[in-house]
């Protein structure tokens, strides 16, 4: 099918923006929405690119009417028409969320059947950007036939519309994504605040992920369609002013060297970058990690490459990705418990070499240096330094 993204390049590089869900889950209202969209022009986060306000589950009532469609919550008094104009008017985007089975994950009403009327409420209501869940009785029909759907609906409205697949990579998406009008698909289950998650509990701990992705197919990924490794959870959790590189037992949110790290691979993956954290009571360390402009220029270089992993082993990896000024992306990771030297050479790394001399520069403090090639940096336990670099 032609879909929108293919004759007017919607999510041509990776979609920016806020999400409901890691900050307020089954209890957000309106005022949290709106304050959100404030705090994102506040704190510079529209500024450096983060565009997207994006309503997660919860945000309906508990029956549709007559007719089936949505509608919002007693959270929500002014409806989601008023919302997303609040949310324009600070030269943002609107998001909303629900389901492809007959309920959220949450048990309220979704749109399992009921994609077209959905679709145009979506439209009438101003949104820009759709996140399609996976929840609920799926009435025997496969992932492909439910997510076609609802990219069908959305086509046919007369609204530009981000349709992000939420399908938790469980029928690896990334095959298939495009062909159903998506923009971007979850390439794995929902990332937690953790470094690593127990085998028994929910979710997966940021070193899970990067495992993950580390195995998926990069192929189809590129601009107007993102694998996305989840939310990003910088900035969540009651300690997230923590000392530097403390060490943490695996219920306790993340340091800030993992904080590094997350943002750092999601960037290298040239994932979707959406905050979960509260924006009206970010940190300095995580507002300015989130702002770092040296890292989002590697999410949203005009090439869409996906990083891939180089070098994994004893404890030291590293990654790459080329750019589209001719360079490369480099990530060096230390997922031991002490510091280390990481060493690797550019003809190593996922760029063309052949130069005489390379430029390099350190993406977390802005110091370049030059090299015939070697490339070597040295990284705290669980950090990664990543560098630029870019044939002279």
């Amino acid at each position: 099918m032609t879909t929108h993204h293919e004759t007017t390049r919607l999510a041509a590089t990776p979609p920016l923006g806020w999400n409901s869900w890691n900050a307020f889950s089954c209890e957000v209202t309106e005022s949290d929405i709106r304050a959100a969209a404030d705090a994102l022009v506040d704190t510079g986060l529209r500024e450096a690119g983060y565009e997207y306000i994006v309503v997660d589950d919860c945000w309906m009532a508990a029956e549709t009417d007559s007719e089936g469609r949505l509608q919002p919550s007693a959270e929500f008094p002014n409806g989601m028409a008023a919302l997303a104009d609040y949310v324009h008017d600070r030269g943002l985007k609107f998001g909303l969320y629900t389901s492809a089975g007959t309920e959220t994950c949450q048990g309220y009403p979704a749109s399992l059947g009921r994609e077209q009327l959905h679709a145009e409420q979506f439209a009438e209501w101003g949104v820009d950007y759709l996140k399609y869940d996976n929840c609920g009785d799926h009435r025997g029909r496969d992932a492909i036939d439910r997510y076609t759907a609802m990219g069908e609906a959305l086509e046919s409205v007369d609204r530009k519309i981000v349709y992000s697949i939420c399908e938790w990579g469980q029928n690896r998406p990334w095959e298939w994504g495009r062909n159903v009008g998506g923009h971007c698909w979850r390439a794995t289950d929902d990332l937690v605040a953790k470094w690593r998650a127990d085998p028994d509990e929910f979710g997966l701990g940021v070193a899970d992920v990067l495992d993950r992705m580390a195995a998926i197919d990069a192929a189809a990924h590129g601009p107007g369609g993102w694998n996305d490794p989840d939310m990003l959870q910088i900035g969540t959790g009651p300690n997230s002013g923590q000392s530097e590189h403390e060490p943490v037992d695996v219920q306790r949110p993340l340091t800030k060297a993992e904080r590094r790290t997350h943002l750092a691979f999601w960037c290298l993956l040239a994932a979707p970058l959406m905050i979960g954290a509260d924006l009206t009571s970010l940190s300095t360390f995580d507002r300015e990690l989130l702002t770092n402009e040296r890292l989002l220029a590697i999410d949203q270089d005009p090439l869409g490459i996906q990083g891939t992993p180089d070098q994994r082993g004893d404890d030291a990896e590293v990654w790459s990705k080329r750019l589209a000024d001719g360079g490369a992306a480099v990530a060096f990771h230390n997922r031991g418990d002490a510091g280390r030297e990481i060493s690797t050479h550019v003809s190593a790394v996922d760029m063309a070499a052949g130069a005489d001399r390379y430029r390099v520069c350190d993406c977390w403090t802005g110091t370049e240096w030059e090299t015939g090639g070697s490339l070597a940096m040295t990284v705290e336990p669980r950090d990664t330094a990543i560098v630029r670099v870019t044939p002279k």
